[in-house]
């Protein structure tokens, strides 16, 4: 601030006057497009939550593009077969499309359509089912001790059983994200 010195007082004020008001300017300028974009919900992703019934916070937290597969596997403790559920995101809600129960070790299970899927979770007996198109923006887990359900999503693998315990419930949450957790996903 050398260049201050020799300068008159009055102008000096002035100048440190205007300084602040640019800076209380740009601030403000800044907030108002923080505030903007966390109002920007754009189309072509999911955010994806899961919680535990009861506690507060997250257990997990994703953004998903449109078309990201999650998988859920888990066993069925009526039939003791494992099962696996294929979901794919798009625009806020998780689309089902496919469902199987297999033994591990077994034939691969007979392909079936999806009308039939509802009556076979009930009656038993392995099954392949493709080509559904169920939507959900909700779904309540409850955990048993033989299912041991296991979500599968980019990468990463949430067991609900360690998570939430024997008899806990992990709610699955779907929503369309704001551009900042789109952006906070990269």
């Amino acid at each position: 601030m050398e260049f201050l010195k020799g300068m008159d007082p009055l102008l000096h004020r002035k100048l440190k006057m205007h300084h602040r008001i640019w800076i209380s300017a740009l601030i403000t300028m800044l907030l108002f497009g923080v505030g903007f974009a966390a109002r920007i919900v754009p189309s072509g992703y999911t955010k994806i939550v899961l919680t535990q019934e009861g506690k507060s916070g997250k257990l997990f937290s994703a953004v998903a593009p449109d078309g990201e597969r999650l998988t859920l596997s888990w066993r069925n403790s009526l039939f003791g077969l494992q099962a696996k559920e294929g979901f794919f995101a798009r625009s806020g809600v998780l689309i089902q499309d496919q469902v199987i129960f297999f033994t591990p070790d077994g034939a691969p299970p007979p392909r079936v359509s999806p009308e039939e899927v509802d009556d076979l979770y009930q009656t038993g007996g392995a099954f392949d089912a493709r080509g559904l198109s169920r939507s959900f923006s909700r779904i309540v887990y409850r955990i048993g001790e033989i299912g041991d359900p296991k979500l599968h999503v980019q990468g990463r693998t949430v067991a609900f059983k360690q998570a939430a315990g024997f008899g806990g419930r992990i709610i699955l949450t779907t929503s369309r994200p704001a551009l900042y957790e789109i952006l906070g996903s990269w």
